[in-house]
């Protein structure tokens, strides 16, 4: 069952790591699913240093300029990759483009964030080359990449957090809608908010993305946290999380459901019962149909015109 809130204006940790590996095969398997799409793989968006960061584009067969959804991978922003890509949306005919980026053990934050943005601009430059529409585009992720796709639709324009890689300054980092499954949220709360299982990932997580724990790297924690960048101009918002996570505190996407109802913004939060950190409910069926749903209200369908 799912609840849906609508608003616009050691042997329990070793249990627990059991269920995780078992959600976590079955969230892969659902995002895996064969779809109908020409796919361009390893497409070069910035270099840096002799490091090459590269996308993957699928886009749906038969359709002339389909809407782009922008995806970020989880992963605790550590590790994951491109691979990891919610085909589902290229079978309804959405493309999507499924990026590397630099994670934690390469850089610490926010270098991760510039790379995210230099990709959008990347993708918004090469718009006719590839055949998407990149007029209105979305941002979304899982996990981390929940977190870093809420972050990267909340800040377009940030001086501290725009950065310069990949070049095309011409092109807006902008986006137009956020999917944000199961994200981190407020990088000040999370650990007051774990379980004890969810703090034996989130504390060397967020040590290693921040150089140290957020209490100490405040100010970098600060930056990090979505909430806090809230404001009358931000994209509207589309929330899944689990109300069984053990991973990933359920308080984190209240917060940012907060943040927008504040402001009267535009936000859309889903409840999944019984779920936990992922799994193949999130991004099949109804919950398949209302991110759908979501992105064609916000960013529209395939235009003619091959904006």
């Amino acid at each position: 069952m799912t609840t849906l809130i609508r608003c616009r204006s050691s042997r329990v940790a070793a249990a627990a790591i059991v269920l995780l590996i078992a959600f976590g095969a079955l969230h892969l398997s659902a995002r895996q699913q064969t779809s109908r799409a020409s796919i361009v793989k390893d497409i070069p968006y910035a270099t840096i240093g002799t490091r090459t960061l590269t996308l993957d584009l699928y886009r749906p067969s038969g359709v002339a300029h389909p809407p782009l959804l922008v995806w970020v991978h989880g992963g605790a922003w550590r590790k994951g990759d491109k691979s990891s890509a919610p085909t589902g949306f290229v079978d309804r005919g959405i493309a999507v483009a499924s990026l590397d980026f630099r994670v934690s053990t390469e850089a610490r934050f926010p270098a991760m964030v510039h790379d995210i943005k230099g990709a959008i601009r990347f993708l918004r430059a090469n718009a006719t080359t590839y055949g998407y529409r990149a007029d209105r585009l979305a941002i979304g992720g899982d996990s981390s990449g929940g977190h870093l796709a809420a972050l990267v639709g909340v800040t377009a324009g940030s001086a501290e957090l725009e950065g310069t890689i990949g070049g095309h300054s011409d092109q807006s980092s902008a986006a137009q809608a956020i999917l944000d499954y199961y994200g981190a949220t407020d990088l000040t709360t999370i650990l007051d908010q774990s379980t004890p299982f969810g703090l034996t990932v989130r504390r060397p997580a967020l040590d290693l993305l921040f150089g140290g724990p957020p209490d100490v790297k405040k100010a970098l924690a600060e930056l990090a946290s979505p909430v806090l960048h809230i404001d009358a101009s931000d994209p509207p918002l589309l929330i899944f999380h689990g109300d069984r996570d053990p991973q990933m505190p359920i308080n984190q996407s209240h917060e940012l459901q907060g943040a927008y109802e504040q402001l009267g913004l535009d936000v859309t939060f889903v409840v999944v019962h019984g779920s936990a950190h992922g799994g193949a409910e999130f991004y099949t069926g109804k919950n398949l149909d209302r991110a759908v749903d979501f992105l064609r209200r916000t960013i529209g369908g395939p235009d003619a015109r091959g904006r």
